[in-house]
């Protein structure tokens, strides 16, 4: 048997019993107010100063020979390279960098707001004039307090319970950042550089009744020379006021 309770409906006694709240607005109630106030001030300065000087003799001869048989039967196979190098090579210079800086970085204005420097007073308020007592209101006119002072309603008072905010930030920030990085470098260098290069390859891959001859030969005769000197000077001056 089905239980005809358990699906039957509430009674007009019944929802004549039941009673409702009006609930405030929607935009009454907030559940998260943030405010974030940030003034900065920041003062970067990275002057770099750098110089390179190189004296190079590079050369790089290079010679190749390639040969093979794939899948061939009776056939002969032969690579042959042959390199003859002469390299005459000299320098007669300086090589020379200098580096000179002088910086003068000046970072004590720390202003953190719209106009007035950290730590300086605010300007003084003119104090309000005084009223003429010949041109104040009679104090038999004035509004009574008792008579003008609002009285908070019930519904004021349910409304306030809902008014506010769940959760609020607030965030204020105040910062003043000096920054300074001077860097100064100074690179110089000789250099000699000779990569003579000779190759041969000859190969038989499958192949039945086959000759591979591979042949490299090389000669190099390679004379550098270097007169001179590689000088490198950094002379670094930063006067730096935060």
């Amino acid at each position: 048997m089905t239980d005809d309770r358990a699906t039957a409906g509430m009674s007009e006694a019944e929802l004549e019993a039941e009673g409702a709240i009006a609930l405030p607005d929607k935009e009454v109630v907030s559940i998260l107010d943030l405010n974030a106030d940030l003034n900065l001030a920041i003062d970067a300065a990275a002057p770099i100063d750098l110089a390179v000087a190189a004296n190079a003799n590079v050369a790089a001869p290079i010679d190749a020979a390639v040969s093979a048989n794939i899948l061939s039967a009776g056939s002969a196979s032969q690579a042959l390279s042959d390199q003859g190098v002469l390299l005459d090579q000299n320098v007669a210079a300086d090589a020379t960098a200098t580096a000179t800086q002088d910086s003068t970085l000046d970072q004590s204005n720390d202003v953190v707001d719209a106009g007035s420097a950290a730590g300086q007073a605010a300007p003084a308020v003119a104090p309000a004039s005084t009223a003429d007592p010949a041109t104040t209101a009679d104090p038999a006119t004035a509004a009574d307090p008792a008579t003008t002072a609002g009285t908070a309603t019930a519904a004021d008072t349910v409304a306030g319970a809902l008014d506010g905010n769940l959760l609020n930030v607030d965030v204020n920030l105040d910062a003043d950042a000096d920054i300074a990085a001077p860097i100064g470098g100074a690179v110089a260098a000789n250099a000699n550089v000779a990569a003579p290069i000779d190759a041969a390859v000859s190969a038989n891959i499958g192949s039945v009744d086959s000759t591979s001859i591979a042949v490299s030969q090389q000669d190099a005769i390679i004379n550098q020379n270097i007169e001179g000197s590689a000088t490198a000077t950094t002379d670094q001056q930063s006067d730096i006021q935060q």
